[in-house]
C-alpha cells in the first residue's frame, strides 16, 4: 500500500467539494422537518457502500444495466432539480411514506443522490483514473466522518438556527440546487 498524504488531502478536497455536505444543510433540516428524524448512521454507511460500490464497481453496473455516466448524470440531476423545487416553492413533490416513516424515508434522497449521486461517481471514476486506490477510499471515509458529524448535528442546528433563518437558507440553497442541477444537464447532454 502506497499511502500519500497529498493525494489522500486532494481527494478528500474534491470529495467535499462535490458532496457538499455544508452546503446540504437546509436540504438535511427540510428534510428533518419532514419525517421527523434523520439516521444518520444509516445514511453514512448507505453513502459510504454507494461510494465504495461506484469506486469498484461503477462503470461495470452501468454497462450491466446498458446506460452510460451521462446519463446516471442526467437521472441524478433531474432528482436534483424535483428538490430544489420543492426547496424554493414550499411544496412536496417527494411524497414521503407515512406509515412506513422510518429509516428508509431520510435515506433517499439524502443517501443518494444528494451524497452519493451522479457528481460523486462521476468524480469517483475520474479519481480512479488519477490517483492510487487506498489514497481514494481514506479520502471517502474523511468525507464519511464529515457527512455523519453533520447529519447527527442536524437536531442541534436546527435548534439554534431561527425559522426564518432555516426558511432564508433553504430558498437560496435550493437555488443553488437548481443551478446544480441544470449544470448537470448541460455537461452531460
Amino acid at each position: 500500500m502506497k499511502f500519500d498524504f497529498k493525494e489522500i488531502f486532494s481527494v478528500t478536497l474534491i470529495l467535499f467539494s462535490i458532496i457538499d455536505i455544508l452546503g446540504s444543510i437546509p436540504i438535511i433540516l427540510n428534510l428533518r422537518k419532514k419525517v421527523g428524524h434523520i439516521y444518520a448512521e444509516r445514511i453514512t454507511l448507505i453513502s459510504g457502500g454507494l461510494m465504495l460500490g461506484y469506486l469498484f464497481l461503477g462503470t461495470k453496473i452501468l454497462q450491466l444495466f446498458g446506460v452510460d455516466v451521462k446519463s446516471f448524470a442526467l437521472a441524478g440531476a433531474i432528482i436534483l432539480l424535483i428538490i430544489g423545487f420543492e426547496m424554493i416553492l414550499g411544496r412536496e413533490i417527494f411524497k414521503h411514506n407515512t406509515h412506513n416513516q422510518g429509516k428508509a424515508s431520510s435515506v433517499v434522497p439524502l443517501a443518494f443522490p444528494i451524497i452519493a449521486g451522479a457528481g460523486t461517481m462521476t468524480s469517483l471514476l475520474s479519481l480512479k483514473a488519477a490517483y492510487e486506490q487506498e489514497n481514494i477510499i481514506v479520502g471517502i471515509l474523511v468525507n464519511l466522518i464529515l457527512i455523519y458529524v453533520v447529519l447527527k448535528a442536524s437536531a442541534w442546528l436546527e435548534k439554534k438556527l431561527e425559522p426564518g433563518t432555516i426558511e432564508v437558507l433553504q430558498k437560496v440553497f435550493g437555488l443553488i440546487l437548481l443551478a446544480i442541477a441544470i449544470k448537470l444537464f448541460k455537461s452531460n447532454i
